[in-house]
């Protein structure tokens, strides 16, 4: 199904794009690949528009550090983390006179910079395509159906001005690796004829698929590797009755093999390799930060076919996402996390 932004709401950010001299554009915590795309395309979209006002800045900041694997994105080195340089970071923010917010849906998702986004009301344009956005922004293109908040990106720029040609090799490549992410290399989400008519335009912008895979998912370090085997063969539960997997890691055990931001992307689609398993669940604890005496449990769920995940996702763990790729989270401890999954999963999952 093709996805048609509302006319009006495009007219509306296309003014405030024009009429702003500061825009700063904001994404989740712990940025996926479709969280880097997705903000990234957006920066060199805007960075080559036509300014009326060449004094016109544009900045990307992001709560924490990405993943080593997405180093190699043009102009990933510009991102402003605000983990390592807070007080720059917050400039920013109190500046700008345009905040676009991407791939999340409330602005606790930010962890940090919500407060000082919410705290400066300039107008704001919420991209995304996660279930049930808070009333944040006063824009919001929100499309739950679209397989990742690049999808929408490139829907947006491609429609706020039709009659001109947006899309160069730097705006199809971040799109592409967002595409790519969230679908698990189009292993799901990704049955829509609609999807590689948009690939075949970014292939036709100069991207190199091909780069961007091995890039993303071939430059694993000798610890991943073993972290991951470590936690398939001693850390996998399953649950037969319910072709169920779950695999948790705490922090010690993370510690063990040197973990590093990104290490684990992916080890939840995993378990669905086995013929009878449907539904996977992946936890990771992160210790304690100063102001939160609790851990905090990241959570991811995958399902394969007519097996939603989201629901579960939402109601129980404060999350969502899509139908058969969702995260969550918990603050407890990973003993607490197991506990309330094996207590709710009856309700969610079909046997």
């Amino acid at each position: 199904m093709k996805i048609e932004l509302p006319f009006e709401q495009l007219a509306q950010a296309h003014e405030y794009i024009a009429q702003a001299k500061h825009i700063v554009i904001t994404t989740h915590m712990a940025p996926d690949g479709d969280a880097m795309g997705s903000a990234l395309a957006l920066y060199h979209w805007l960075k080559n528009l036509p300014a009326t006002d060449h004094s016109q800045s544009v900045q990307v900041v992001v709560p924490n550090a990405f993943p080593a694997f997405f180093n190699w994105m043009p102009d990933a080195e510009k991102i402003h983390i605000y983990e390592k340089d807070a007080k720059a970071c917050e400039t920013l923010i109190n500046q700008a006179d345009l905040l676009l917010c991407t791939d999340y849906n409330d602005p606790k998702r930010i962890g940090p910079i919500g407060e000082r986004l919410m705290a400066n009301n300039a107008p704001k344009i919420l991209i995304d395509h996660h279930l049930h956005p808070t009333d944040f922004a006063n824009i919001v293109f929100s499309f739950p159906e679209a397989t990742s908040s690049c999808e929408i990106v490139y829907r947006f720029i491609t429609q706020i001005l039709e009659n001109q040609s947006p899309l160069s090799k730097e705006i199809a490549t971040a799109i592409y690796t967002g595409l790519m992410t969230d679908t698990g290399n189009f292993a799901f989400n990704s049955n829509s004829c609609e999807l590689y008519e948009i690939i075949a335009e970014l292939v036709r912008a100069g991207i190199d698929k091909d780069f961007i895979y091995n890039a993303v998912f071939n430059q694993y370090s000798t610890d991943r590797v073993r972290l991951t085997g470590y936690a398939l063969y001693r850390k996998m539960r399953i649950y037969p009755e319910y072709h169920l997997s779950l695999i948790t890691l705490s922090a010690d055990e993370l510690d063990q093999y040197h973990y590093q931001v990104g290490d684990t992307e992916g080890l939840v689609n995993m378990p669905l390799q086995i013929s009878d398993v449907y539904y996977s669940v992946f936890m990771r604890e992160e210790r304690p930060k100063p102001g939160t005496p609790k851990p905090r449990i990241r959570i991811s769920f995958r399902s394969q076919g007519d097996r939603p995940v989201n629901v579960w996702a939402s109601e129980v763990f404060h999350g969502g996402g899509h139908a058969n790729a969702s995260g969550g989270e918990l603050f407890g401890s990973l003993n607490q996390a197991v506990q309330l999954f094996e207590k709710t999963f009856p309700k969610y999952i079909k046997k």
